[in-house]
């Protein structure tokens, strides 16, 4: 076969697996079709030679290719051949009783001597026993068709040996048997290709739905640390801005400036933050407004802010902390901006409020650490933590720390973070 012979086949292919669609998806339709079909092909095929030639001839062949049988009349002949024929009709719904009706024909035919070549229904009803019966009937069913064969291996004796018609007769019947049992086989396989792609395709749906949930709270974290600081920021400035309007104008044209550049910012992180939620098939003109995530170089400008609304902030480092992937840089940062954002909230920015920050890299750990001078507990019910904190602990979660947040011995609050820097299997 050379390589256009196997390039043809291709379409031929297609066209035969999509006419064998239609085909079982017609059958699961109208099951009859099938069956009553294939009891038509058997008539045709088997049964109208039989009654078209009802006589023997005698006198044509050699004496060991003729059956001395038993020659019945036309209403016999079609008697049998319908016991032999009509079961097929439900040779899928019922194969053992199929079988059972056409293996009773068969043996009370041969008992009288006669032959007929509707007795193909027979190896048909093994076929479907095996293809569609239950698994324990095949052994019965087997010992039942092996009694048969050999009743017809005695009778054609007077023909050929009995052992040759046993062999050939039994050969016969175990391909029937063999061949139904491989398209169950296979059939089962296809089904249970089916039910792993079927599987398959859930447990792909479910991955997305954990992705995207897990996604929708990663921004819904990333806009409540950029709106809840930035809006802080802001609020407090403008108090401050008000009370220096009238006592210092010049401090409060610089409240208003700052104002400006904080809601710009705020503005850009949130067009950056919900950037990514946009389905858009083009680019804005110029590309998309991008800017990488903050680290700790960020936190310099994020303590200029706070300070600008009237805090005082003391901010040291220890350890090499540009050393840090920015997956820990942008945790300690938002962890730093959450706890400077609750010291803005529940500060009055009239008293003399110190903040104290710290972030010290030591070995495999980060600590951050903010201390302040203001209110030793926040406004809120008691003993209801609020989303900032939530927030905090699920961020040094994702690098096997902790968050503990409370009021000083000395008046204040304090934030402490521990960050764990160890690989996930132990190894450094």
């Amino acid at each position: 076969m050379t390589t256009d012979d196997l390039s043809g086949m291709g379409p031929l292919v297609a066209r035969l697996s999509r006419g064998g669609q239609r085909l079982r998806q017609a059958d699961r339709t109208h099951p009859w079709v099938l069956d009553t079909a294939v009891v038509v092909l058997v008539f045709l095929m088997f049964c109208l030679p039989d009654l078209f030639h009802s006589g023997v001839d005698d006198g044509d062949g050699p004496r060991r290719f003729r059956l001395a049988s038993t020659q019945l009349p036309v209403a016999g002949m079609l008697a049998f051949q319908s016991g032999l024929v009509l079961p097929l009709l439900w040779r899928r719904r019922k194969p053992l009783m199929a079988f059972a009706v056409i293996t009773a024909v068969f043996v009370l035919q041969w008992s009288l001597g006669a032959a007929l070549r509707a007795d193909v229904a027979l190896f048909i009803a093994l076929y479907s026993l095996a293809l569609h019966g239950w698994l324990r009937q095949l052994p019965w069913a087997c010992a039942a068709m092996a009694g048969a064969m050999a009743l017809v291996a005695v009778r054609a004796s007077p023909a050929v040996s009995v052992w040759d018609a046993l062999f050939f007769l039994l050969s016969t019947a175990t391909a029937a048997l063999a061949l139904g049992l491989v398209v169950r086989i296979r059939r089962a396989q296809l089904a249970g290709l089916r039910e792993r792609a079927a599987r398959l395709e859930i447990e792909r749906d479910q991955r997305s739905r954990l992705a995207t949930a897990t996604e929708r709270t990663r921004v819904a974290r990333e806009m409540h640390d950029i709106v809840g600081h930035n809006l802080s920021v802001i609020i407090t400035l403008a108090d401050a801005g008000a009370y220096a309007t009238d006592i210092a104008p010049e401090r409060g044209k610089e409240a208003l400036q700052f104002i400006g550049d904080t809601g710009r910012q705020a503005l850009g992180e949130l067009r950056r933050v919900l950037g990514v939620l946009r389905e858009t098939t083009e680019d804005p003109p110029g590309g998309p407004e991008l800017s990488p995530q903050p680290g700790l170089a960020d936190i310099e400008a994020l303590c200029a802010k706070v300070r600008a609304a009237g805090l005082e902030v003391v901010y040291r480092t220890s350890g090499d902390v540009d050393a840090l992937d920015s997956g820990v840089q942008l945790t300690a940062y938002r962890i730093v901006q959450e706890a400077l954002t609750n010291t803005l909230k529940h500060t009055d920015t009239d008293t003399d409020t110190k903040v104290h920050l710290a972030i010290l890299v030591e070995d495999s750990r980060v600590n951050i650490q903010v201390r302040d001078t203001g209110p030793a507990s926040p406004s809120g019910p008691p003993n209801e933590e609020g989303h900032g904190l939530v927030g905090m602990r699920e961020r040094a979660a994702l690098y096997g720390g902790t968050v503990s947040a409370g009021p000083t011995a000395g008046g204040g609050w304090s934030v402490e973070a521990v960050l764990d820097l160890t690989p996930q299997g132990g190894d450094r």
